[in-house]
């Protein structure tokens, strides 16, 4: 039986999943270091995860080392991984990861990008594999489930890839951590979201010291 298809992202108050794009900011590692702009992103992007980096999951997976912390955290860190059959984001996430994850990426189950550029199947060490799908989110999601087996496909992000699902009436379920930060701009979580089509039922709420994790089914109006 396939299993859920889900999104499971982070998110500031104000109801953003990352700080302002980072287009426009340079590319090339000399060229970053002089831009304040990508700075600014980071310090962002680390506040909105900071939950998650003293996590003893966290470290294991990154493989930085013994130790970290355990409690409900990091307990939802380590069932949101193990459900995971396979993943699917957007281009712009995964250009973003390239020049950013580890040499093992953290996925270790095949992930499956939504692009207009064809590109091979990019293997890396641990277990993560890119597949880059250009027949949209259908054939993405088709591939994916098939991947995953009898786990869950989680829809990684960004917004607007998640938006996408969440509108074509393919998401079963949105768990997100609340994080208490405030970014005033970037790209808002449920942007372009069509409320006419979509109805939420929260069936958990549970707030640790540093985020409130919040899941709800979704339904379709």
């Amino acid at each position: 039986m396939a299993g859920k298809v889900f999104v499971s992202v982070s998110m500031s108050l104000d109801g953003f999943s990352a700080p302002e794009s980072m287009e426009g900011i340079v590319a090339t590692p000399e060229q970053r270091e002089q831009d304040p702009r990508l700075d600014h992103w980071v310090a962002q992007w680390m506040a909105l995860h900071a939950w998650v980096f003293p996590l003893r999951f966290f470290q294991e997976n990154l493989k930085l080392g013994e130790g970290g912390e355990e409690g409900r955290d990091n307990d939802i860190a380590r069932e949101t991984f193990e459900r995971t059959g396979a993943s699917v984001m957007g281009r712009r996430m995964f250009d973003l990861g390239e020049r950013t994850w580890p040499q093992e990426a953290p996925f270790h189950t095949p992930v499956f990008v939504l692009t207009h550029h064809k590109r091979d199947p990019w293997e890396r060490p641990g277990g993560t594999t890119f597949h880059f799908v250009t027949d949209g989110i259908h054939r993405a999601l088709d591939q994916a489930r098939e991947a995953a087996g009898d786990r869950d496909v989680r829809i990684a992000g960004g917004s607007e890839t998640i938006v996408q699902y969440v509108n074509a009436g393919l998401v079963d379920e949105v768990s997100i951590a609340l994080a208490p930060v405030l970014f005033g701009a970037g790209s808002r979580l449920f942007e372009g979201v069509d409320a006419s089509r979509v109805e939420l039922e929260q069936i958990r709420s549970e707030p640790s010291p540093r985020v409130t994790h919040l899941t709800y089914a979704v339904h379709k109006r």
